[in-house]
């Protein structure tokens, strides 16, 4: 098992200084999340809650994840940097390999992407892109970046996307893992076809169950079932050493979570965000090092 928290809602201008501390205390990673705008009036629902409004406010920010990565990987020298998620579709695809693909190489590849679909039709005609196919759009987006990142002349001609002989520089040395997140059919058969793994929303323990189940079913009608298959989770009714223990028995591979809620609840912080940090990785994650 492996342990990474969210910084989803907290001040940017934390962020440097909870990643030293991450990285100090054992944490193996650090979840940004994305949305470019916040419009004032959202007619999209929200796909993961019960009256489909979203769990946030306007004021809420959203720093570009990877200038945010870029800050981080500078200064620090392990922990890995996770999007979760980053919507892809409403992107072009040579701008997101770019920007990843040297997030990758300055970091000493210590990044893995996780990308959705997207829920917010509103955002997507602000940035110019069509809020229908999407699912397919991010299909053969995944094919094109993976094709960029191997460096060297590429091609492709696709549905959506065309283009002859080409090359990106600089490559990552390594290949950059691909997380899916979503919770609909489609999206579980993305996670299992297509991605290296599968990022979650917060469930119960069962409900995990249910999804791996799920996403592995895809993975051996693909014939992918000998590929490694990375779970990000966060849980609901899972807790402590036992807890982790138990969603490894499942198949999560990395508990997300944001540990200063165990110590006292939410919090605007910075040194009770760190020392929630430290206290998670002395009660759990030494005890299962």
């Amino acid at each position: 098992m492996k342990f990474v928290t969210s910084l989803a809602f907290s001040d940017p201008t934390q962020y440097c200084e909870l990643a030293r501390s991450a990285e100090a205390a054992g944490w193996d990673g650090l979840v940004v999340s994305d949305h470019v705008v916040h419009p004032e009036k959202i007619s999209t629902p929200y796909p993961y809650t019960k009256d489909g409004a979203p769990r946030w406010q306007a004021p809420a920010p959203w720093p570009d994840p990877w200038v945010a990565i870029g800050a981080m990987a500078a200064v620090t020298k392990r922990i890995r940097f996770l999007t979760g998620i980053y919507v892809l579709p409403m992107r072009n695809p040579f701008n997101v390999a770019k920007a990843v693909g040297t997030a990758a190489v300055l970091s000493g590849d210590r990044v893995t992407l996780g990308v959705g679909v997207g829920w917010m039709r509103e955002e997507f005609l602000l940035l110019g892109q069509p809020f229908e196919q999407r699912g397919a759009r991010t299909d053969e987006m995944i094919e094109v970046m993976r094709k960029l990142w191997r460096g060297g002349m590429v091609e492709h001609h696709g549905r959506f996307f065309d283009f002859p002989r080409l090359q990106m520089s600089p490559a990552p040395r390594a290949p950059i893992p691909i997380l899916i997140g979503g919770i609909s059919d489609a999206a579980l058969r993305r996670a299992g076809v297509l991605g290296d793994g599968w990022i979650s929303d917060i469930h119960t323990l069962e409900e995990l169950r249910g999804i791996v189940a799920k996403i592995r079913e895809h993975r051996r009608a693909a014939g992918r079932e000998s590929a490694p298959l990375e779970i990000v989770a966060a849980c609901s009714d899972a807790y402590g050493v036992d807890g982790c223990r138990r969603l490894e028995e499942i198949g999560v591979t990395h508990l997300q979570t944001m540990p200063w809620l165990f110590y006292g609840g939410p919090t605007e912080s910075l040194e009770k965000k760190q020392e929630g940090l430290r206290r998670f990785a002395d009660d759990v994650i030494s005890k299962l090092s």
